[in-house]
């Protein structure tokens, strides 16, 4: 791609995936059970008409449709980080076990601790912070390479998995409550669960423009950017910490949605390039969009029966997944 293609579709982007989350949120709306035309949506949310529709627009969707949105793009911007940090554009917060880490965290919340469900944000936090940190540290050998990392994710990933099964046995009589979140969904989610993801979620977004740079510094050899003056371990470990927030804020509301923060960033980069100064803006506003017409798509398309979000993502995501292994083993 020569520089004047890439300076086109970085133009284009920058206004394609806005009128797409547009396009998403009224999608988000209008879609359901039942139909609200956009006329109505309209004069319920700028003229205040309390129409027989109105609670429906206000006290359902439109709360789902926002932390539906902020979902996407924490869990985007995840995923964008990691594959920076790894050199990979295969990572994924789900993949290398930082989800599993905050879902480990929220389920013992759920299931153990039920009287402190209100801390379930900053639980789920602590446990990808928690497994973050493991895999780092046990891939260090003088320096954490992108592989090592990679290879302590996916222990981890299974050994967290194997003791969140354990405490669903143990405790088997509450499962049920927990079953719909572990496959991932937005259903019944209200204004209280938006409200405690939203500062959470605008704190870790907003930490990820300074990292900018240095996501564009460790596309670099380890060596290169070294000779820039610039402390990599340093960068990684902290850029590896906020990937683990934004994956902790998305898994304690919306539960373990996977691929997001795979499909998106790299369907990004295929289109506008590595700088991360167009790619990550991009893929979150493209992920929050992504999130919130799949869930659409997921009470709409199967109506009355409303398949939860992270199955569908799950159907899409993994066949792209092969894809993107199957072209990467050509190249």
């Amino acid at each position: 791609m020569n520089k004047e293609t890439r300076t086109k579709r970085r133009k284009l982007a920058f206004i394609i995936s806005p009128i797409f989350l547009l396009l998403s949120v009224l999608i988000g709306l209008i879609s359901g059970s039942i139909t609200i035309p956009l006329h109505e949506i309209w004069s319920i949310l700028i003229t205040g008409d309390s129409s027989a529709h109105s609670v429906i627009l206000l006290d359902l969707r439109l709360p789902r449709v926002l932390i539906g949105l902020l979902t996407g793009a924490c869990l985007a911007a995840s995923g964008a980080i990691l594959q920076s940090v790894m050199r990979n554009p295969l990572a994924d917060p789900g993949i290398i076990g930082v989800s599993a880490g905050g879902g480990l965290a929220a389920v013992i919340t759920m299931v153990m601790l039920p009287q402190f469900s209100f801390l379930l944000p900053a639980a789920a936090f602590v446990g990808a912070l928690s497994a973050s940190l493991i895999i780092y540290f046990l891939s260090w050998d003088k320096g954490a390479s992108p592989i090592k990392i990679v290879l302590a994710g996916v222990a981890v990933n299974a050994l967290v998995g194997a003791v969140m099964n354990g405490v669903m046995v143990v405790y088997s009589d509450r499962v049920q409550a927990v079953l719909p979140w572990l496959s991932g969904g937005l259903n019944g989610r209200s204004w209280h669960h938006f409200s405690f993801m939203l500062p959470y979620a605008l704190v870790g977004l907003l930490l990820t423009i300074p990292a900018i740079k240095s996501a564009n510094l460790l596309l670099l050899s380890d060596d290169s950017a070294r000779l820039l003056g610039q402390k990599v371990e340093l960068q990684r470990l902290l850029l590896i910490l906020l990937s683990a927030l934004l994956a902790g804020i998305a898994v304690s509301a919306a539960g373990l949605v996977g691929f997001v923060g795979l499909v998106v960033p790299h369907m990004v980069r295929l289109l506008i390039g590595d700088d991360y100064r167009y790619l990550l803006p991009v893929s979150i506003i493209t992920g929050a969009a992504l999130v919130v017409i799949a869930d659409a798509a997921a009470r709409s398309l199967f109506d009355p029966v409303e398949l939860p979000v992270g199955i569908l993502l799950a159907c899409i995501g993994a066949p792209f997944f092969l894809y993107l292994l199957r072209r990467s083993n050509w190249r």
